[in-house]
């Protein structure tokens, strides 16, 4: 009885351990992926300096969207008075792994330029061409794509298509909802 004891306790010991850790850990963006970003914004927004403005978004709010905004995914971009428009920050599944990405918006909320920053997979990689993103360019907040619809399919890389055509239909209907919400 006295072991049994023991092992509940240890093990009680190990699960609040954990469930402490990961309660408090914060997700950073890595420095490899800022720096990323920040070269997917200067090319994409002609700017040398920027700034990238977390917005935060409620628990409340961030229930109600598909898209993670409850992190640092949300950005409002700016350079000096002038608001350039938005960046969102994203992680998708490819066939085994996960790939970063981030989808540049103009300030009306359309896409102006998706990009894959980190791809992990030896294969698929065609994911991250832009004759391939270009067909995001211009959809709008609150649009619905449609792989192999509306979004033409890319061979050697099915599944991070589609991954990266529900991310980005994602993020564009959390968009519509934060702004039905008034959130801009």
């Amino acid at each position: 009885m006295l072991k049994g004891s023991r092992f509940r306790f240890f093990s009680g010991l190990i699960i609040a351990s954990t469930l402490l850790l990961f309660g408090f850990r914060e997700d950073k963006i890595s420095d490899r992926l800022q720096e990323k970003i920040n070269t997917a914004i200067q090319g994409t927004y002609e700017v040398d300096e920027f700034s990238m403005d977390l917005m935060n978004v409620s628990d409340n709010l961030n229930g109600k969207t598909p898209s993670e905004l409850g992190g640092e995914n949300l950005f409002r971009i700016t350079a000096g008075e002038k608001k350039l428009g938005y960046v969102y920050v994203g992680v998708a599944p490819s066939l085994k792994k996960t790939f970063d990405y981030v989808v540049l918006l103009n300030p009306d909320l359309s896409v102006k330029k998706s990009k894959i920053l980190i791809y992990r997979e030896d294969h698929g990689r065609q994911v991250g061409s832009q004759r391939w993103l270009k067909q995001f360019i211009g959809r709008k907040s609150g649009e619905k794509l449609v792989y192999g619809k509306d979004i033409d399919g890319i061979s050697g890389a099915t599944v991070s298509a589609k991954s990266m055509t529900l991310a980005v239909n994602n993020v564009l209907e959390s968009l519509q909802i934060l702004k039905n919400n008034n959130f801009f």
